[in-house]
This record gives C-alpha cells, structure tokens and sequence, in this order.
C-alpha cells in the first residue's frame, strides 16, 4: 500500500527534484471505502500507513530537507463509522443530532430533493434509525457534515489546529467549496443540453446533468474561509490551497482567493480536463486574470483524480510533448502542484476491471474507468515491485512505466526526470516566472504565447503546443533566448522558429 515511513525513505529524491513542498493525501484512520477521503478519526494515523510518531518522524525528516509538508483536510463529509455519525444517526435529540445534514423524505417517501451525488446515484441515503434521508455528495459511506451548526465549524477548526500545533506547513482543502448546502434544500435547476455542461466529469455521469446551484458553492462558505484563513495566521508562513469543482470554477476561484482573507491559492478542473489546444489554455488564463483580482491560482495538469495529462492530451507524442506541456505549467502566473510520476512522463495505466479498487469507476465502467489508472504505484525501478518491499503492489504497474522509471531515466540525460530536475532549478532563477505579471499575446495560432514580467526581468514565452514547426514574431528585438532552459530553436531576423513540443524563453536586455 505504501505508508509514511515509506515516503520518509524518498524524501531526498523528492528534495533533489527542487520543489518546495510535498502534499500528501489522507493518512488519518479510515475505514478506506474512499482511501481515506473517508475520515474516521481527524487526529490520529490510520494503522495501514504506520503511527502519529511515524507522521512526527517524516515531518522532521522533510524539514530537516528544506521541504514543506502540505496535509489533506477533508472536511465537508466524514465516514459514517466517524463517533461523530454513529451518535447523529441514532435519533433526532441526541447532542450530535443536527451535526450532519438529515431531511424528512417528501410525501410519497423519496429523496428530499433531486441533488445528485457526484460517485451515481442521488445524494441522498435513509436511515432507518431516525426515518430520514441524509446528504451525501460522494458514497453513502460518507455523510456530508452540516456547517450551518456553529458546534461542527468549531470543531473542525480545532481539528485543522491539532495538525498545525504538531508542525504541519498548511493544507490542501478537499473540495473546498462542498462545505455548505441551501439551507432550504432547493431543487437545482437542470442543464438544457449536453454540450452546455460545465462541470468536468464523464459525459455518462448524470451528475453533470444539473446546475449545482444549491447543493454546493453556497456564500455563506465565505465566512468559514475566512475563519480558517485567520486561525492559519496564527502560524506563520502556513499555507492553504483549495480544490474548487463548480459549475463556474474560475470565479469561484477569484471569490475564495481574492482579499488576502481567505485560501492563499486554489485550484480547478479547467487544465485538467480533456480539452486541450493553445486557444483553450488562453482562454482559461484568460479568464482567471481578468477575475481574480489579488488572487493567486495553483495550477496542475494532472492529479489523483484525473486521467494523466501526458495520455489525456499526448497520446503518442513521447519525451518531448512531455517535457513541454511541463515547460507550459512551470510558465504560468501562480504555484505549481507536480503530480508524482509527471517528472518522469508518466502515461496513464491501463487498469483491468477486475483489478480496480476505485469504487467511483465501478458504476461507470466502461465509458468511464475511474481514477486507478493515474494512482498507480511509483516506479522507482524496473523491477517486478518497481522498488518498493512487496513484490505484488496495490495497482499493478504497467510496462510502459517500468520503462520509464526513475532508476533507468536517471541514467538518460535526456530524460523527462533530468529535465524536470534542470527545469525546476532554472525557473527557480527567474524572478518574472516566479513572481511575475503575465500578459497574453494573442493571434499566434497553435504557439502559446505570453509575456511574464518581474520588477528585475521581462520574458517572453513561446510554447509550440503541436506536432509541427511552427513561427513566431518576437515582441521586441534587443534580447536573447535562455538557452539553458534546454529547448530547441531557430533564431532570424526577429522570428523564432520552434520544431514541434518546443519552447523558446527570449529575455529583454538593458
């Protein structure tokens, strides 16, 4: 399964990477019907990845590297073996009665309203102990608590507290804009097409059939970020970042991070949803510049819950559309989350069905395949257990990442992973792409095209996003290209011409 102690034993390879944090997703005691996003127990480990003192140990460990450590909170829903339910669920006037959302079914015994749970099916479990229907957006194993009681605000603000007291650098939020249901359990209305779907799941997933105008993204969640963003304060140079999933995910996103009161960054679905094409990228830039205000976004281009970015965009394009769409994030106005095995070019994995252990690929299946095929395990080599002590792991590791693992691309230095080492390194250099402004520049066709500037540098950045040469006229001529950012280019008479998957980074002097 992989535990902490196991991600103690490869913090170095992690710290050489050159990133400054590793997020690491739920720990804590579990009845694993969701891998730990079902949450028994919010102040202790769960036994199958080790102890509390295991946690402390890997803590030191990462700062002792200089890296930060990032923890899961999931804090709209809870398991339902949480003390917390098995109390709420057992009648209508115990003192946890109302910590969890309860609804009387309608008159002719259904749901209480036709909010859908995101995993199939209604939202919606009954209960026979208290005849009523509780909430849950995900499986009916994790009911969603109800943040309209002050006692479960309180109370998870503590929980995220006992964390931050043993030393953790901050959070990422679970779906951070869940937190809050209409109070009056109003229907949410429908989408009147299929192609007018905004939400970013399989197109035979009725979930994104509604407008979740009721059951998510409520405004009075406004208010509880900013009570976490004042108790993280309290702990100096702390972070938080939040994963929005909403049917207008990039204002959402302005909302939760503008004013310096509430997340310090968020995140969406929009660069990790199958559509990909220069045009597509400005437009998502586009529109979070013109929102956000004194945001900050995070941006990733794949991660636990979506398929990898190298198989969803790149299929057959190899080490050089990998090294690029890599270039194109680390390029981008914010912070950058680096899923585990993108250095390495990693392709998704192909999981068989009677191998999957992702209860929402299930009901899906096979249009929709679930999440397991990017939550396989690590290559660390290319050995039948791909480094790790078992020789049977959890997910089975596809051929196509033993050939890629870290051992043999640590041998090849023109790897995806010696890439991401000297790319990382050298961003870390360039005060425009770290702290910079970013400018779009537009009519450039299938090259991507924008200017990043910095009190200290001004940039340019051309990102050849197809499989032909492509060119491009330079915004300005008293200049040079970084040539240690390692692409390959032409340079004539003020244009640039990039061979397909390249980028070109031309500096202004003076």
């Amino acid at each position: 399964m992989g535990d902490l102690n196991g991600i103690s034993a490869k913090l170095d390879y992690v710290a050489k990477l050159g990133v400054d944090a590793i997020w690491v997703s739920p720990f804590f005691k579990s009845p694993m019907a969701d891998f730990g996003y079902d949450i028994s127990d919010y102040r202790d480990v769960d036994p199958l990845f080790g102890s509390l003192e295991d946690f402390k140990a890997l803590l030191s460990a990462a700062h002792h590297l200089g890296l930060k450590v990032i923890v899961d909170q999931v804090l709209s829903h809870t398991s339902e073996n949480h003390a917390w339910f098995k109390e709420s669920r057992a009648d209508r006037s115990n003192q946890k009665s109302d910590w969890y959302v309860w609804a009387d079914a309608q008159p002719d015994g259904t749901a209480p309203n036709n909010w859908l749970s995101l995993f199939g099916g209604q939202a919606w479990t009954w209960d026979s102990r208290r005849q009523q229907y509780y909430l849950h957006n995900f499986l009916s194993s994790q009911p969603d608590l109800n943040f309209h009681n002050p006692q479960v605000r309180k109370e998870q603000l503590d929980n995220a507290k006992f964390w931050l007291e043993l030393g953790v650098d901050g959070f990422r939020f679970d779906v951070v804009n869940f937190y809050y249901h209409d109070h009056a359990l109003r229907n949410n209305p429908a989408v009147q097409c299929a192609e007018h779907k905004t939400l970013t799941v399989s197109d035979d997933n009725p979930y994104g059939w509604q407008h979740h105008r009721y059951d998510i993204t409520q405004p009075e969640n406004l208010d509880f970020l900013s009570d976490l963003r004042s108790l993280l304060d309290q702990y100096p140079e702390t972070t938080s970042v939040g994963e929005i999933s909403d049917d207008n995910p990039l204002d959402t996103m302005a909302a939760y991070t503008s004013g310096g009161d509430k997340l310090h960054m968020a995140y969406t679905f929009d660069l990790l949803d199958k559509q990909f094409s220069a045009d597509y990228v400005r437009k998502v830039i586009s529109k979070i510049e013109n929102s956000i205000g004194d945001g900050w976004p995070c941006w990733a281009l794949s991660n636990h819950d979506v398929e990898r970015h190298n198989t969803r965009w790149g299929t057959g394009h190899g080490a050089d559309f990998a090294k690029m769409s890599l270039a194109l994030l680390f390029s981008m106005r914010g912070s950058i989350c680096l899923y585990q095995g993108d250095e390495l070019g990693l392709p998704q994995a192909d999981v068989a069905y009677e191998q999957i252990r992702d209860p929402y690929g299930l009901p899906f299946w096979p249009e929709y395949k679930g999440r397991d095929g990017c939550r396989t395990p690590m290559p660390w080599d290319s050995s039948q257990g791909a480094g790790f002590s078992q020789a049977e792991p959890w997910l089975p590791i596809p051929d196509s990442h033993s050939a890629l693992s870290v051992a043999t691309q640590k041998r090849d230095e023109s790897s995806v992973l010696n890439f991401s080492r000297a790319f990382i390194a050298w961003r870390k250099a360039q005060p425009a792409l770290v702290f910079g402004d970013i400018e779009l520049i537009e009519g450039t066709g299938e090259v991507l095209c924008w200017l990043r500037q910095s009190e200290c540098q001004q940039l340019f950045v051309a990102i050849n996003t197809s499989n032909a040469t492509q060119q491009v006229s330079l915004p300005f001529t008293d200049g040079r290209v970084l040539d240690e950012a390692g692409f390959t280019y032409q340079l004539e008479n003020g244009t640039l011409y990039l061979p397909p998957f390249q980028v070109a980074f031309y500096e202004q002097c003076g």
